[in-house]
């Protein structure tokens, strides 16, 4: 198997776990490769030898320049400093044209600015953290940014949410590279046992209503707690000291959600917990999370999550 490059563009104000978050997994890809020949060398580079990651800390690079070897995967890690890097002098005639000899182009976080600013992201489906989203959108609006996901992996371009979940694009990206058990040794290696696929989303359903309106925080902690109850619109109504209508307009005002896709969504959430932390039947779960039965279930997993719940837990369970 041929060695791939794996490059690291540091600059200063970079996030230092969107760095080494994903480096540590192709460290730990090398370290359980067993071999003389390990998949990965890993390197980090910059335009100036020692940029400042924060006040008072500094780390070694290699120059980026023109003696430097292309990259079979190219890594921009996300951070405070990264529109001061792309309004470096040498940012066109030293990291684009880098950039263009990578055979893979990948950001975590808001290291989707760089790699936008040099033009690779026309058209493409791409995502970064939650809070960038408009500013993305705005300076860059031919770049398609989805909402929500963790990663998103369009052709030769990777891009992620930030923080912890570049763990998760680096084992998907090990898991293509070197396939599914290889990912799977590696992510038990770093003890990271869920490893969440792209399509998750940032946040958890119930945190995403809670910063929306706090008004109805109380029915949502109650509703978490009978996930497996009846839910329905005069249920909940009667819990807000509400008439049906009123409730359901003031819910859906305050939320941008109907009542009923609510539950829908926690519910999902709780089947997703259950999936990946238990090994209890499917029918079971779908009757402890108020689906009623197993093909209501999957049918509506499917059309959320678009993975069975099966292939779900079969990926992501910690306890197999």
């Amino acid at each position: 198997m041929q060695i791939k490059s794996i490059q690291f563009v540091v600059y200063s104000g970079i996030s230092l776990l969107d760095l080494a978050g994903p480096l540590e997994v192709f460290v730990a890809a090398n370290y359980l490769a067993r071999s003389t020949h390990p998949p990965y060398s890993a390197s980090i580079i910059a335009l100036q030898d020692t940029p400042e990651v924060f006040s008072g800390f500094s780390m070694n690079a290699e120059i980026l320049d023109a003696q430097t070897p292309p990259a079979h995967t190219l890594i921009v890690p996300g951070g405070p400093g990264i529109l001061e890097f792309c309004k470096d002098s040498r940012f066109f005639s030293h990291f684009v044209e880098h950039a263009n000899t990578a055979q893979r182009l990948v950001s975590v976080c808001t290291g989707i600015f760089a790699l936008a600013a040099a033009g690779k992201l026309e058209g493409r489906n791409v995502t970064t953290h939650w809070s960038a989203y408009d500013e993305l959108e705005s300076a860059f609006p031919s770049v398609l940014v989805k909402r929500g996901p963790i990663f998103i992996n369009d052709g030769d371009i990777w891009t992620s949410a930030g923080v912890t979940s570049g763990i998760d694009m680096a084992l998907a990206i090990v898991e293509k590279d070197l396939g599914h058990a290889a990912a799977l040794e590696v992510a038990r290696h770093l003890v990271v046992f869920l490893k969440r696929p792209g399509g998750q989303e940032q946040f958890s359903s119930s945190l995403a209503l809670q910063s929306k309106s706090s008004h109805f925080s109380d029915l949502h902690a109650w509703l978490n707690n009978n996930i497996s109850g009846d839910l329905s619109v005069s249920v909940l109504a009667n819990f807000m000291n509400m008439g049906e209508r009123t409730f359901a307009r003031r819910y859906t005002e305050s939320t941008g959600c109907t009542p009923s896709k609510m539950v829908e969504l926690l519910r999902l959430d709780a089947v997703r917990d259950l999936l990946v932390t238990s090994n209890s039947p499917l029918k079971s779960i779908a009757k402890s999370c108020g689906f009623g039965n197993e093909s209501t279930l999957i049918r509506r997993f499917v059309k959320h999550v678009g993975v069975t719940p099966a292939e779900y837990r079969a990926r992501f369970n910690s306890y197999q």
